[in-house]
């Protein structure tokens, strides 16, 4: 076998791809809320102060806050945590963002959002099985 040519596949701790899976998740709901300003209607409709179905208020900013603050927060923790808590903290909050994601669906979902809650959703299942499968010490 020709190794000249072989390239090295390292191993990658589980902390930095479960990181890694939640920047690529924060990068997808920033650029989905970013192009949902380009569909009609919808900066008339904030400048109306209303989003959806909602009034913009402090408490819908704050909710708005707590639903990109929380996922941003875990590419930290997700380095961070000690293992036992850091896995069970994934699969927490990835399992409570599912249902969160995919409500963003409600009323006039375009396939650019449809494609990015799938795309979403997968990053999600992603986070919950590498922190499942997280290795055990060999005791």
């Amino acid at each position: 076998m020709n190794t000249q040519n072989a390239l090295e596949d390292t191993n990658v701790s589980v902390k930095i791809k479960l990181a890694a899976l939640w920047a690529s998740l924060m990068f997808l709901i920033i650029y989905l809320d970013y192009f949902h300003l380009y569909m009609p209607g919808s900066l008339e409709d904030m400048l109306a102060g209303k989003v959806f179905v909602f009034e913009i208020t402090q408490i819908f900013l704050l909710a708005a806050l707590a639903m990109v603050g929380i996922p941003a927060l875990m590419i930290f923790l997700s380095v961070a945590l000690p293992a036992k808590v850091n896995r069970w903290t994934n699969i927490i909050i990835a399992t409570i963002n599912i249902p969160l994601l995919l409500y963003n669906l409600a009323g006039e979902a375009w396939i650019h959002m449809v494609i990015g809650a799938i795309v979403e959703i997968i990053l999600l299942f992603l986070i919950i099985w590498y922190a499942l499968k997280w290795p055990k010490i060999k005791i």
